[in-house]
């Protein structure tokens, strides 16, 4: 009887080694569509807000941005591209950004349909508040990611 695979932090290996921003850049260009686009406008709004983030590589092909834990991740689908926030529902969204996955305790998501207008400041204020949180739930003695 063969034992369940734990789900893996990092596909690396499966794309020979490649470093999570190549991966993420390799999906955008594989996505090929206004997908892609929206892809990398939101990882280069990420960036823009949160010059620190580490990206991510997880659950075999998932786009993720860290800063003392997890910020978001960034999943396409064939008609959104959804952006998860791991600690999204202790967020303030004044915006009303959120408009997914509604119902949890924990976490909160944005999904965007092709011609959505992305609200690009709100996105940022979310994205500097999910670091602010990460970083005031951090446990002493522990490495920023």
């Amino acid at each position: 009887m063969k034992k369940p695979v734990a789900a893996k932090t990092s596909s690396a290996k499966e794309a020979g080694n490649a470093s999570p921003s190549k991966l993420i850049d390799g999906r955008i260009k594989e996505l090929g569509d206004w997908r892609g686009a929206m892809l990398a406008r939101v990882r280069g709004l990420i960036r823009e807000a949160d010059p620190d983030v580490v990206e991510a590589w997880k659950w075999r092909g998932v786009p993720v941005w860290e800063h003392d834990g997890i910020i978001c991740t960034g999943e396409t689908y064939k008609e959104v591209v959804k952006l998860t926030f791991a600690k999204g529902a202790a967020l303030a969204d004044p915006a009303g950004l959120f408009n997914s996955s509604l119902d949890g305790n924990v976490r909160r998501a944005i999904d965007i349909r092709e011609g959505d207008k992305v609200n690009e400041k709100a996105l940022q204020a979310l994205i500097r508040a999910a670091v602010e949180l990460n970083a005031s739930k951090k446990k002493p003695g522990k490495r920023s990611a």
